[in-house]
């Protein structure tokens, strides 16, 4: 996938020359496909554990909202409207891994049906409209600003993502997701309380989408409840790229962050080469087959790998003679 993204990159560099390899370019790449990296991350997390968080698509829609109108109709200072936005996304975050580990609603029907709930609420607290405010300067900068040249929720990316390398990599708790993953039978008999570790990878996934509600609210200046569910399929596909690559079998940060540079890449190539308004939507899905189509294929591989293992050869101990006596 690295060299994919490589090839592609040189690619449209060599067909565009004047547009795809510039400053710009790379800024609005940057820009444009943060929140989805943001997003992706966020499904990510419950992914450790074999779940599906369906939520990142469509709790971005009532969250940017919020962060908008808790100022704008409540008066309230935008610091307390985006502490308010993180307070609920993570208090929805553990509304989920309730219904999923405790109620045992598989994850997919229980986040389906929790994000339906809270896009309708979106559209309810909109009534279908436009919510246009004027915000204060600082509350635009959360986007706006840049640092070293690039966008600053560039920046915000890479500390999420560093961040979530670090847990996963190098402390228990990230060993303890991979292993709920892989079996979390054997995972609870192991000591490890699974139920606490599941509603734990909800939580951070549902304060990660509040997160890029809040950057998308910024960024747009607008709440609509139109916006956000085309997140959620990039989103989707970026993690389940992950786990087809850096390390193969496991949804990862890198590999994440590479699947969704692909993608990144892809569409920007395609669209400035006259693509038409279908084509997002038609590479997010044909990746998105592609990516688990390798997945599958990866660990059949793996698993008929193990089957063909020789068998470790069996001691014997032959008793001497003062033994036998």
């Amino acid at each position: 996938m690295p060299l994919l993204m490589a090839a592609l990159i040189l690619i449209f560099s060599i067909a565009l020359p004047d547009t795809f390899p510039t400053r710009l370019n790379l800024n609005s790449i940057l820009s444009d496909k943060a929140i989805i990296a943001m997003l992706a991350l966020a499904a990510m997390i419950p992914m450790l554990t074999n779940k599906i968080d369906l939520t990142v698509g469509y709790g971005i829609v009532l969250w940017h909202i919020l962060a908008i109108t808790l100022q704008s109709r409540f008066g309230l200072p935008w610091p307390a409207a985006i502490a308010i936005v993180l307070a609920l996304g993570l208090a929805f975050g553990f509304l989920n891994g309730v219904l999923v580990e405790m109620a045992k609603i598989d994850s997919f029907i229980a986040t389906l049906g929790t994000g339906t709930i809270v896009y309708a609420v979106a559209l309810w607290h909109t009534g279908g409209r436009q919510v246009i405010a004027t915000l204060p300067d600082a509350f635009y900068q959360i986007n706006a600003a840049q640092f070293l040249g690039l966008p600053a929720a560039t920046w915000y990316v890479a500390a999420i993502a560093v961040a979530l390398w670090i847990v996963t990599e190098y402390l228990p708790a990230g060993r303890f997701l991979y292993a709920i993953g892989a079996n979390p039978r054997a995972a609870r008999l192991n000591g490890i309380p699974v139920r606490r570790y599941v509603i734990g990878a909800f939580m951070a996934s549902g304060l990660l989408t509040a997160f890029a509600g809040v950057v998308l609210a910024s960024k747009l200046g607008i709440g609509q409840a139109s916006v956000g569910l085309e997140f959620l399929l990039p989103a989707l596909v970026g993690a389940f790229l992950g786990s087809t690559t850096i390390r193969p079998g496991r949804v990862n940060v890198w590999g994440t962050l590479v699947g969704v540079g692909i993608l990144a890449v892809g569409i920007s190539g395609i669209q400035q080469m006259g693509g038409a308004f279908f084509v997002e939507p038609l590479f997010n899905g044909v990746t998105l087959l592609i990516a688990i189509g390798i997945a599958g294929y990866g660990a059949r591989r793996r698993s008929r790998a193990v089957k063909r293992r020789p068998a470790a050869p069996k001691t014997t101990t032959r008793e001497t003679p003062s033994e036998a006596r």
